[in-house]
C-alpha cells in the first residue's frame, strides 16, 4: 500500500488518530566521524562501524583549529549517525527532520536512502522521512556535512569569517498528522503574518497559512485563527470551514482588525501579541502553530533618521558574529543570552546580524527585548559568477523562516562584493526584486566598502550601507567628517547607513602614544587607538542625522581563519568584548556611557599600567555629570569636556615614581555615589622614537 493511502486510512480512522503535532528534541546520541567524501555514503558508514566518536548536537569539528591556525583547518566532509526507535503508533503519521543549521552543505539519509539535501550553512531545512521510516522498529539517520568553500554556495570562501563545519544548531524530529500546517515550505513555520495601517487607533493584520494534505482525497477541516494579548486574552479571531485539497500546498488567508492596539515600541516597550493558527476536525486539534506579533511601523527618512510608529527612534547599532572561543558556532541558549545581555547592557537599540542568518532563538529574543534587527545572507567578499541560484535560495529561506519576527526591519542582500561590477549589480537587483516579492513591507539593503555613491554596484536596494574604517584601513580618523558631509551635500535623498566602522584592539598592546592613523599591516594593535577611533567617530555620527543608522564593528572579537594580524592568529579583534566574552574593552564603556540609561563612571587605560610619561592624560566616561578625580588622595583640577557630554579629560596629570592610585567619584540622579579606581605605575620616561613623538603631538588633534 502506498504512503498516501496509509495516511488517508489513518486520518479517516477517527479520534484516536487525531492529535496535534509532536516536536521531539533530536540532539543527543549522535556518532561523529571526519572522513573524505565518498560516493556511497551508506556503504562507507557501515565500514566505519566502531570508529565513531559520541557527540551531542550542537556540534562542530572546527571549534579549535579554525580559531588557532591560519589557513590550516579541517575543511571538507564529516558524517553524523544516529539510531532511534520509532513507535508503532507513528504508522500513518507524517514524519520530518528539521535541521536549523548544518555547515555548510548537507545530505540526509534514512535507513540507507537519501531523503534530503541542502546548500547553505546558516539557514534551516526540513525533509520528510515518512516513506523511509519504519514504525515499530529501529531506524538509522546518517548526515553528511561538508564545509569546503564552493563557488556556487555563499559565502564562497572563508576570508572574512570561517564557516564552521557540523550540525551546529539544534535538530528536531516532527511527528504530524497527514493534514497539517506545512513543515517543508523552506523550513518556515508555514504561517505568514503581515500588518498594514498600524496606528494607535487600529491595525489590520493578515495571516496566511500554508496547509499540506498528505492523503489522496480532500479533507474537511476547520481553520481557526486567534490573536491574543500578552495576558492571553483573545482580541481577534476568525473561523473557516475548508475542504483541503490533496493536490499540493494550499494557501488560506485570514484578515483581522485589532482596535486600539498595544504597539511594539522597541526597547521602550517590546509588547508582543500571539497568533495561534489551529486545525481541527470535529473539535479535535489536528495541528497548531503559535507565532509572535509585534504591531509596529518602520520608516527610514533620508537625511532625518529612523522612525518607529511615527516617532524618531535613535539607532544605536552594533554588529554580531555568532561564534565564540572554544565553541565555534555550536552555541547554547545560554551563550546567546550572554551575548544579548552585553548588547542590552551597552545600550544598543539595533543590531546587524552579520554576515549570515543566525539562530531562530536569537531573533525571537530580539523580538522580546525590543532590539531592531538587520538580517542578511552571507553574500560577502567575493563573486564567482556561480552563486546566483544559491544567493536567491538563501535569501528566500532567510525571509520565509524569519517572516514573523517583528524586530526585523531590513533584509541585507550583500556586503562588499564587487567584481565583475555588471554581474554583481544585476544579482543585487534580482535579490532586491525577490525580497520585495516575498516581503514588500520591509526594506532591503546592500553594503559597499568604498564609501562613494557612484560605485557601480550601489543604488540597487532601498538602503545604501557603507563600511568605513577611517584611520585604520584608510586615511585618518578625522576624515569621516568630509566624507559624510560630502555625501549629505551631493546626495541628500539617499538613505545612508554607516554599517561598519572601528579598529582592532589587542589587549596585550598598550601605549600612551596614538596618532590619528594606524597602519593595520603592522603587528601593533593598541587598545588606545581603538578607543580613540570610537570616541571620535561616535561624536560625528551623533551630530549627523543624515546617517540614518550606524553599526559599529564588532560587538565581539571573532575568528578569521585566513588572517594573522596584530600578533594573534585567526582573529579579528575589532570587538568591544574579547572572543571569550570575559573582558570588556574601554570602547565598550564609551558606548555604554553614551547610549545606556544606566549610570556609568569609568576611567580608561586601566590595562596600560606601566606608564610611559610622567605627565600624562586621564580620560573618564561619566553619564552622571562631571566626576571628581583624585590622584594619590589629591583632587585633580583642569577637567574639560571631550567629544560628547559624557567625555571628561584631565590633561597634565603628573605621576610620582612608583605606584599611582586614581579614584573617580560622582553621584547619580538619586544621589547614589558611584566610584571607580585603578592603579598606574611610573618608573621613568620610556625611550621614544621620532614616530612616537609625532604620534604624541597628534594625540589631541581633533
Amino acid at each position: 500500500m502506498k504512503i498516501k493511502e496509509l495516511l488517508l486510512l489513518s486520518f479517516l480512522a477517527g479520534s484516536a488518530a487525531v492529535s496535534a503535532r509532536e516536536v521531539i528534541d533530536f540532539n543527543k546520541g549522535w556518532a561523529f566521524r571526519k572522513a573524505p567524501a565518498t560516493t556511497d555514503v551508506m556503504q562507507a558508514a557501515t565500514v566505519w562501524n566502531g570508529r565513531w566518536d559520541s557527540v551531542s548536537v550542537p556540534h562542530t569539528w572546527n571549534a579549535h583549529d579554525m580559531q588557532r591556525n591560519v589557513n590550516n583547518f579541517y575543511e571538507g566532509t564529516a558524517y553524523y549517525k544516529k539510531t532511534f526507535d520509532a513507535p508503532a503508533e507513528w504508522n500513518g503519521k507524517r514524519i520530518f527532520l528539521r535541521f536549523e543549521g548544518v555547515g555548510a552543505c548537507a545530505e540526509v539519509y534514512v535507513n540507507g536512502r537519501l531523503t534530503g539535501s541542502h546548500r547553505g550553512g546558516y539557514s534551516a531545512f526540513a525533509c520528510e522521512i515518512s516513506g523511509e521510516l519504519k514504525a515499530g522498529a529501529r531506524n538509522e539517520v546518517v548526515v553528511k556535512a561538508d564545509n569546503a568553500a564552493r563557488p556556487d554556495v555563499i559565502p564562497v570562501n572563508h576570508q572574512l569569517f570561517g564557516v564552521y563545519g557540523g550540525i551546529y544548531r539544534p535538530v528536531q524530529l516532527i511527528v504530524a498528522e497527514p493534514c497539517h500546517i506545512a513543515v517543508t515550505d523552506h523550513a518556515s513555520s508555514g504561517v505568514y503574518i503581515t500588518q498594514r495601517n498600524v496606528s494607535r487607533r487600529s491595525a489590520d493584520v493578515k495571516i496566511r497559512v500554508k496547509l499540506d494534505n498528505g492523503s489522496l482525497r480532500p479533507v474537511s477541516l476547520v481553520l481557526e485563527t486567534l490573536v491574543s494579548d500578552a495576558e492571553g486574552k483573545t482580541v481577534a479571531a476568525r473561523r473557516h470551514e475548508i475542504s483541503l485539497s490533496a493536490q499540493g500546498l494550499q494557501n488560506y488567508d485570514t484578515e483581522l482588525r485589532i482596535n486600539k492596539p498595544h504597539l511594539w515600541q522597541g526597547r521602550r516597550d517590546p509588547y508582543l501579541y500571539r497568533v495561534t493558527v489551529r486545525l481541527t476536525v470535529d473539535g479535535r486539534v489536528v495541528d497548531e502553530c503559535v507565532q509572535p506579533l509585534g504591531l509596529r511601523h518602520f520608516e527610514v527618512v533620508a537625511g532625518k533618521g529612523f522612525y518607529l510608529n511615527g516617532e524618531r527612534y535613535l539607532m544605536y547599532g552594533v554588529t554580531r558574529h555568532q561564534d565564540r572561543w572554544g565553541k565555534g558556532s555550536a552555541l547554547t541558549k545560554a551563550d546567546h543570552d550572554e551575548d544579548l545581555a552585553a548588547i542590552m547592557d551597552v545600550g544598543a537599540t539595533t543590531i546587524r546580524l552579520a554576515h549570515y542568518q543566525q539562530s531562530d532563538y536569537f531573533y525571537s529574543r530580539c523580538d522580546s527585548l525590543g532590539l531592531i534587527v538587520w538580517a542578511e545572507i552571507p553574500f560577502v567578499n567575493r563573486v564567482t559568477g556561480k552563486e546566483w541560484e544559491n544567493a536567491h535560495s538563501q535569501l528566500r529561506e532567510l525571509i520565509r523562516q524569519n517572516f514573523n519576527h517583528p524586530s526585523i526591519y531590513v533584509w541585507g542582500l550583500h556586503n562588499e562584493v564587487y567584481h565583475p561590477h555588471a554581474y554583481t549589480a544585476q544579482l543585487t537587483q534580482s535579490l532586491h526584486d525577490l525580497a520585495k516579492t516575498e516581503d514588500p513591507d520591509r526594506y532591503t539593503a546592500s553594503v559597499n566598502g568604498y564609501g562613494t555613491a557612484e560605485h557601480p554596484v550601489n543604488m540597487n536596494a532601498d538602503i545604501q550601507g557603507m563600511n568605513r574604517y577611517f584611520g585604520w584601513y584608510e586615511k585618518r580618523i578625522g576624515d569621516i567628517v568630509p566624507w559624510v558631509e560630502g555625501l549629505e551635500k551631493s546626495y541628500p535623498d539617499m538613505p545612508l547607513m554607516l554599517t561598519e566602522y572601528g579598529a582592532d584592539a589587542n589587549l596585550a598592546h598598550q601605549t600612551e602614544f596614538t596618532g590619528d592613523a594606524l597602519n593595520w599591516t603592522k603587528e601593533f594593535y593598541p587598545e588606545q587607538f581603538q578607543t580613540k577611533t570610537h570616541e571620535y567617530h561616535w561624536s560625528v555620527i551623533a551630530r549627523h542625522p543624515y546617517i540614518v543608522a550606524s553599526y559599529l564593528w564588532n560587538m565581539f572579537d571573532f575568528a578569521c581563519p585566513m588572517w594573522k594580524r596584530g600578533g594573534v592568529a585567526a582573529r579579528n579583534m575589532k570587538g568591544l568584548v574579547t572572543f571569550d566574552r570575559k573582558t570588556k574593552k574601554d570602547a565598550y564603556y564609551w558606548y555604554k556611557a553614551n547610549w545606556s540609561e544606566a549610570p556609568v563612571l569609568y576611567m580608561t587605560e586601566r590595562r596600560n599600567t606601566d606608564r610611559e610619561t610622567r605627565v600624562t592624560r586621564l580620560t573618564v566616561y561619566s553619564n552622571v555629570g562631571q566626576p571628581r578625580v583624585y590622584l594619590n588622595g589629591r583632587e585633580l583640577q583642569g577637567c574639560k569636556k571631550g567629544f560628547t557630554d559624557v567625555h571628561y579629560v584631565f590633561d597634565d596629570v603628573t605621576l610620582v615614581d612608583g605606584e599611582n592610585v586614581l579614584r573617580a567619584v560622582a553621584a547619580d540622579k538619586q544621589g547614589n555615589e558611584l566610584s571607580d579606581e585603578m592603579t598606574w605605575h611610573y618608573s621613568g620616561e620610556k625611550r621614544r622614537t621620532k614616530a612616537d613623538a609625532a604620534s604624541e603631538k597628534e594625540h589631541s588633534g581633533f
